[in-house]
């Protein structure tokens, strides 16, 4: 495997500051997001930093919504988020942001043309995680995963690069992005719930006589309640939709990127399998794909994406 300097040379990043901060940027990939950086070891190696910079930036914002230091009220993390979006403003413009991090993201941003509005959908959707606790329905939560996980997946396509023209993709790129998010949220209803946030639907919850108090009391006692599982299964049924939706944006990308995603695709799907066999329990464990079943998967996929090396072919929209 390449290494992380050796990353950042294949991509033509020679500049140290700004290598300092891709390096920051696939430190925090590496050590939060272990599913999607393993299939982005499958990736070739220029591209590599791209996702890391796009990823660590997702996940920095992400952490001053999430995990606040003790003490913390909601205008510090309002005020931590307006000097940022500040900050991102300035990096987006060609300007040099106080943050390092920033310069990578910026960096990526130039290199692959990606609109400013992806970020700014981003930032409101993190500001909404400080205010919004529940979601009406289906349409509103997918209001807030727009900008925190389809417009993911659109800034990503331009790293992967496409061989279909990538508004034709750019839908799939979108799904996907959702549909992993979804899987995080059916994985991690007791840890939402103890930041005070629901993520599922209240009308679906509400279809199954579902409320708030009663997933409160499964989390507390860490046991599953039928009417909990079945509401849960149905959501299930939606996230495979996404996937579903996701899944012919594979074929569309450039060869050596498809064994990347589809690896992506495959392992956070087999979270939502994770969570049926333990007949929709997500109270006593939090379900995840296992290191060596994620080798298991990506060795092959590996393979593939050498393959795809050696085969050159045209691109379209890369």
């Amino acid at each position: 495997m390449t290494s992380a300097t050796g990353e950042l040379d294949a991509a033509g990043i020679a500049e140290q500051p700004l290598r300092s901060a891709y390096l920051r940027c696939r430190a925090l990939h590496a050590r939060h997001g272990r599913t999607y950086y393993t299939a982005t070891r499958v990736l070739p190696p220029g591209r590599r930093p791209g996702v890391h910079a796009l990823y660590g930036f997702a996940r920095w914002v992400d952490d001053i919504v999430d995990e606040p230091a003790p003490g913390t009220t909601t205008a510090d993390q309002r005020a931590r988020l307006d000097a940022i979006g500040a900050d991102l403003d300035t990096a987006l413009s060609g300007g040099r942001p106080d943050e390092p991090l920033l310069r990578a993201l910026a960096h990526t941003v130039r290199r692959y043309g990606l609109p400013a509005d992806y970020f700014t959908a981003f930032m409101d959707s993190m500001r909404m995680d400080l205010d919004t606790t529940a979601y009406r329905d289906l349409a509103h939560l997918r209001a807030y995963m727009y900008g925190s996980a389809a417009v993911i997946g659109l800034q990503v396509l331009p790293v992967l690069g496409t061989r279909a023209p990538r508004e034709e993709a750019a839908p799939h790129a979108a799904a996907l992005g959702e549909a992993f998010q979804l899987t995080n949220f059916l994985r991690d209803v007791a840890e939402d719930l103890r930041r005070g946030r629901v993520y599922l639907p209240a009308d679906v919850l509400d279809a199954h006589g579902v409320d708030r108090p009663l997933l409160e009391h499964c989390a507390s006692t860490r046991r599953s309640d039928r009417r909990v599982r079945d509401a849960l299964a149905a959501l299930v049924e939606v996230n495979q939709g996404f996937y579903r939706e996701a899944e012919p944006g594979v074929a569309m990308l450039s060869p050596v990127a498809r064994p990347c995603v589809a690896t992506a695709l495959r392992l956070y799907r087999e979270i939502l399998d994770e969570i049926a066999d333990a007949d929709f329990d997500v109270w006593r464990v939090r379900h995840r794909v296992s290191d060596a079943r994620k080798l298991a998967v990506a060795a092959p996929a590996l393979a593939r994406a050498l393959w795809a090396r050696t085969v050159p072919g045209p691109r379209a929209g890369d």
